[in-house]
């Protein structure tokens, strides 16, 4: 039923690695110049600024999986991940000390003269009991996860990603009615609470190429607040062409106000995966590749960036042999890598 949906990019493990990630940060960790290294030891590039303005993590778990590597030897793996590791990837906010979190990535981005990449994906009911369930236990935990992201980014410059899959399962009957007002309302105040700070700007997701027509979710994103919002993001953890999310994208656009949006690139060089269960599709589907280096230099004026939401590596979930979802799985990495022309 949800075959073309599947987000699947959040686990318990992503919170420690998360917090992990932000008290390194906090504690000075981070590289302040456009061509530093990692404090996991291993050199990370940024791409020119002008071209990809986002903020590489020197502390990344590619990086660090890249130094593992290295000390087992396996260079040629090590290699690969640096197609990963030398890329800004979105950070996804966990619900623990998420204040601590925002404020420690955007301020590694805000010293690397960069914009940090937030996802939040924490609305309560999350996933219809799929692979990535949970989220916020109320309504008044989400605002206080909301409040306290917002206090961390401060006046520091990023771009947040708002609820993958959130209104989609509004619309395609995943999420209970009784819930419905709830995440309307919940929406709404979270674009207000991110669009009310200086430098941040936010796009709500909008589902992807694949899973319907934009007829059925444009009115559903203005309930959600779309018109308050920067956009919207498609795409998401999923593997349709660039060609077709732009499409996808331009017909959804026309029909709220001509809003811009970002497309996730993370895995769709090869497109979409079309063996096997088709309600499956989107969960760690094999032979798929890296897509696009995120930039903001895009093929449509529409589409304000690319972008890596998705982490390249992290499991979709406990699905073709994959572990839970959001947990490092360096077999994967690799494929992706291998099959990446870039």
């Amino acid at each position: 039923m949800y075959g073309s949906r599947g987000v699947g990019a959040f686990a318990g493990g992503r919170a420690s690695a998360a917090v992990l990630g932000a008290a390194l940060l906090l504690a000075g960790c981070s590289s302040g110049g456009d061509d530093g290294e990692g404090s996991a030891g291993s050199a990370v590039t940024r791409q020119p600024k002008e071209a990809a303005p986002f903020w590489v993590n020197p502390d990344g778990l590619a990086v660090r999986e890249i130094a593992e590597l290295r000390e087992d030897g396996k260079k040629a793996e090590a290699e690969q991940l640096r197609k990963i590791a030398e890329q800004p990837v979105a950070e996804w906010i966990s619900p623990e000390n998420p204040e601590e979190q925002a404020r420690g990535f955007t301020e590694g981005a805000d010293k690397a003269g960069r914009r940090a990449v937030l996802v939040l994906y924490n609305i309560p009911h999350r996933d219809c009991g799929q692979y990535s369930q949970g989220g916020a236990a109320d309504g008044d935990t989400y605002r206080d996860f909301v409040d306290a992201v917002a206090e961390g980014i401060g006046d520091r410059p990023a771009t947040v990603v708002l609820e993958p899959d959130a209104v989609l399962h509004l619309v395609d009957g995943c999420t209970p009615q009784e819930y419905h007002e709830e995440r309307y309302d919940l929406l709404k105040g979270a674009v207000a609470t991110l669009k009310g700070l200086k430098n941040t700007k936010v796009y709500l997701d909008a589902g992807n190429a694949g899973w319907g027509n934009p007829d059925q979710i444009h009115e559903p994103l203005k309930r959600a607040g779309i018109e308050q919002a920067d956009g919207f993001a498609v795409n998401v953890s999923n593997f349709y062409t660039t060609e077709d999310s732009i499409a996808y994208g331009k017909e959804l656009s026309a029909k709220v106000g001509g809003k811009h949006f970002v497309i996730d690139t993370s895995r769709n060089g090869n497109g979409p995966y079309t063996g096997g269960d088709p309600d499956e599709r989107w969960c760690n589907p094999p032979g798929r590749a890296l897509g696009e280096t995120p930039t903001t230099r895009t093929a449509d004026p529409l589409v304000d960036a690319y972008l890596w939401i998705k982490r390249p590596g992290e499991s979709d979930g406990e699905c073709k042999g994959g572990p839970k979802a959001g947990e490092w799985w360096e077999d994967y990495a690799l494929d992706l890598a291998r099959a990446s022309t870039s």
